[in-house]
């Protein structure tokens, strides 16, 4: 236990406890019934922040006792526990031990004083060879000192080597890439200048050198070659050749336009005895050969290739127009005959303006084309002997037998007139196509320069050069633009074709108006397989501008057709029978059957079938109504019937209503006519008993009408024996002669409307029998013959005759 003297020694060695507690002890003694404001205060407050701030320091360099140094300190304080209450002799103890151990300590360093100095000594000669060593060094840094200016005095001479090196390979590129691009061979020069351009094999070694040259003088040259003297006399070189090649070659290629032309022309002579145009074939796969060339000259000197353009438009356009025109001439000699008849046909078109040409339409446009109106039916042809009016008609056809009709003349047009079709089409798409590959149109629309047609001067020139097809700037005509030009190139070729054939047409339409079907029927077919092909083409283009003369053809026909329909005339003294145009009708709609049976456009026959057929029941009730001879009822009921069984054999299915108009009328005039006619043998009995009817219409009842003075029993006894058998068959045999006398043989309709009116007789005979049994009951009257003896007049009579 310990004592304290006073509460501040007390209190002086709490604090001391606890400071030891909290600088030494790693478990911690807890201080139990002490005032932590005594433990605050025993400590000053700088003091206690330097003590905390160095324990805040120490606690990191904080090192824990090992157990040999706790168990130490735990031994020294079980041997001091008076350190308490003495804490001198403590403190002089420690004192004592110090001193004991720093004498121990000087003895030990005493005694180790030789080892030092033989340490010292040891330093002594590492400090020497330090010196040396740093001696050495210093001289080595004065040699690498040398070395060093001697490696920046070689960097910067590999500096400059490599800066040389770089701009030698950067002058060898530069040269490489003139040299390569733009040195042309010799052997391309001497093509260019001296190449044969009628051999195949020259023809490619300049192809080749031309497209080397353009490949030459195409090239993107850098920044600055152009300055260069070499560069611009060898671009100065390649100007000079390319002009001297384009002049040469345009040259060749002028003489081989004439040169084919000749050749072409010769062998007009052996196609004009045969119907068939000259073939161009062998003239495009000749210059064919030339197609590269062609398109090089576009692509560089366009000037010279609009040149060639528009000499081989007017070359061949000169040549195309002899063929076609000699062409024509033979299609007309073979449609009339003769010689003779082919030149006299050939130039009543142009004389007398039969289909005038509005000159856009020679190109194209939608000209105006207008017919003669001089009539058609005037025209005769004169052949070996005299020969019949061509110019057919309804009324005509009507007259004549169908050997009459001459079906091989119109059948020869027919194959003449495809035939002049099937030569034109495959020539126009041969030239379009040529034309296309030829001059580089559609296949390759890039193309230096604009260009553009003239519309001004289509007849002159084809093509206009905007500006310098070498300019920086350049425009390119798309597709659309290139077919135009092609379009118009066509309408130059073949500017003759469209006057031709309308005046082959107008030929035609003179011959024989009818012609005009089969006409439609195969411009039609050829426009529709054209516009399959191509819409925009020049041959769909003019077969579609002609196929508008073909069917203003057909539509006067037709009106001609009516008109004459509208102005027949009839014999006032033989029975009319079937009308003219109602036999033509007929035979027209048979042939234009026959003709359209594989057309793929019905709309316009259609149309004149309507207007034909409306003009027909017109004028056929026109003419019944003027008919003094036949009774109108007969007129009616044999034409109706005609044109009934003609429409229900052709089946023509736009006039099935018109088909059943005619059944009704025919019906409906049979069974006027047969009322109209039986009224006639029994006159006196239709008119007791229509006065009958009429005072039952009164108001008379049927059972009183016997009481009327004009219809008693006395009265209608004397009326029925004033028609006894013998009289009813007389007057039946008498009604049978004027039936046959109003119906025409052709038609054999007697048996019809004889069986007709036996019906309608038998008819009215039941009607009369009524009438006595309601009017006149339980009277006995009948009438002096009996339904099996009307039966046996009516077959006794037909058989008879």
């Amino acid at each position: 236990a310990w004592v304290a003297s006073s509460t501040a020694e007390k209190n002086s060695f709490i604090s001391c406890i606890w400071k030891l507690n909290q600088r030494y002890l790693r478990k911690k003694i807890e201080f139990v019934n002490v005032s932590s404001q005594l433990l605050e205060e025993s400590v000053p407050s700088g003091e206690n922040q330097s003590v905390a701030g160095g324990d805040e320091e120490s606690l990191d360099e904080y090192q824990e006792l090992n157990a040999k140094e706790e168990q130490d300190i735990e031994i020294m304080m079980d041997g001091c526990e008076y350190a308490i209450s003495n804490a001198e002799a403590f403190a002089e103890k420690l004192s004592s031990e110090l001193q004991v151990l720093d004498g121990a300590n000087i003895q030990s360093i005493m005694a180790s004083e030789k080892q030092v100095n033989i340490l010292m000594q040891l330093l002594d000669e590492a400090l020497k060879e330090v010196d040396q060593i740093e001696h050495k060094l210093s001289s080595y840094e004065e040699m690498l000192q040398s070395v060093k200016e001697q490696m920046d005095h070689i960097s910067q001479s590999n500096d400059l080597i490599q800066l040389s090196n770089t701009n030698n390979l950067k002058l060898l590129e530069e040269i490489e890439f003139l040299v390569n691009h733009l040195d042309l061979s010799k052997g391309h020069i001497k093509a260019l200048t001296d190449g044969d351009l009628s051999s195949s094999k020259g023809i490619e070694a300049c192809t080749n050198a031309a497209e080397a040259l353009l490949q030459c003088m195409n090239i993107a040259l850098r920044p600055g070659h152009g300055h260069l003297h070499s560069v611009q006399q060898q671009q100065q070189q390649f100007k000079e050749l390319r002009e001297q090649f384009a002049r040469r070659l345009a040259n060749h290629l002028n003489n081989v336009f004439v040169q084919q032309g000749h050749d072409q022309s010769s062998t007009l002579a052996q196609h004009s005895i045969e119907l068939t145009l000259p073939k161009h074939q062998p003239f495009h796969r000749d210059l064919l050969r030339y197609a590269k060339l062609m398109e090089w000259l576009k692509n560089t000197d366009h000037e010279k290739y609009e040149g060639l353009n528009k000499n081989y438009v007017d070359y061949i356009c000169r040549l195309y127009e002899r063929e076609i025109k000699e062409f024509f001439e033979v299609a007309k000699i073979k449609m009339t005959g003769t010689s003779k008849e082919g030149k006299k046909f050939a130039t009543l078109p142009r004389k007398e303006s039969a289909v005038k040409q509005d000159p856009e339409s020679l190109h194209g446009s939608s000209g105006k084309l207008t017919g003669s109106t001089s009539s058609l039916n005037k025209l005769t042809v004169q052949g070996a002997g005299s020969r019949r009016s061509q110019s057919s008609s309804l009324l005509d056809m009507g007259n004549m037998s169908s050997s009459d009709l001459d079906v091989a003349d119109r059948t020869k047009f027919d194959k003449i007139f495809e035939q002049v079709l099937s030569e034109l089409e495959p020539l126009c798409l041969a030239e379009q196509d040529f034309i296309s590959k030829f001059f580089k149109l559609q296949q390759n629309p890039a193309l230096l320069g604009t260009i553009m047609v003239d519309s001004e001067e289509m007849d002159g020139g084809i093509l206009s050069r905007q500006q310098n097809p070498l300019a920086d700037k350049h425009s390119v005509p798309s597709e659309k633009e290139e077919a135009g030009i092609i379009r118009s190139m066509m309408i130059k070729v073949f500017r003759c074709i469209e006057p031709e054939l309308n005046n082959l047409i107008s030929l035609g339409d003179k011959i024989d108006s009818f012609n005009s079907l089969y006409m439609l029927v195969k411009m039609s077919h050829h426009v529709w397989t054209a516009e399959n092909v191509d819409p925009a083409s020049f041959l769909s283009t003019t077969l579609g501008n002609v196929l508008v003369t073909v069917k203003r053809n057909f539509d006067k026909c037709i009106l001609n057709q009516i008109k004459q329909m509208e102005e027949v005339k009839i014999s006032k003294k033989s029975k009319v029978g079937i009308l003219p145009f109602v036999s033509g009708f007929e035979e027209f709609a048979e042939l234009a059957e026959s003709i359209f049976r594989i057309a793929e456009r019905r709309g316009d026959l259609n149309k004149a079938y309507s207007r034909l057929i409306r003009a027909v029941y017109n004028n056929v009730e026109k003419v019944a109504n003027e008919s003094q001879k036949t009774p109108r009822d007969v007129v009616m009921m044999e034409n109706f019937h005609h044109i009934f069984s003609t429409l229900s054999r052709l089946k023509i299915a736009c006039l099935e209503i018109e088909r059943k108009e005619a059944k009704q009328k025919y019906t409906e005039y049979l069974q006027a006519y047969v009322i109209y006619s039986l009224g006639q043998p029994l006159e006196k009995l239709n008119h007791f008993f229509e006065g009958i009817e009429a005072r039952v219409a009164q108001g008379i009842r049927e059972e009183e009408v016997s009481y009327q003075l004009a219809f008693n029993k006395q009265e209608l006894r004397k009326v029925i024996k004033e028609y006894p058998g013998k009289e009813v068959k007389k007057g039946l045999d008498n009604l049978y002669k004027k039936v046959d006398k109003h119906l025409c043989e052709e038609e054999n309709l007697l048996q019809v409307v004889w069986h007709s009116m036996q019906d309608e007789f038998i008819r009215q005979y039941k009607h009369f029998e009524g009438l006595i049994g309601r009017c006149y009951p339980g009277s006995s009257i009948i009438m002096e013959f009996t339904i099996q003896d009307i039966l046996e007049y009516f077959s006794s009579i037909a058989q008879s005759h």
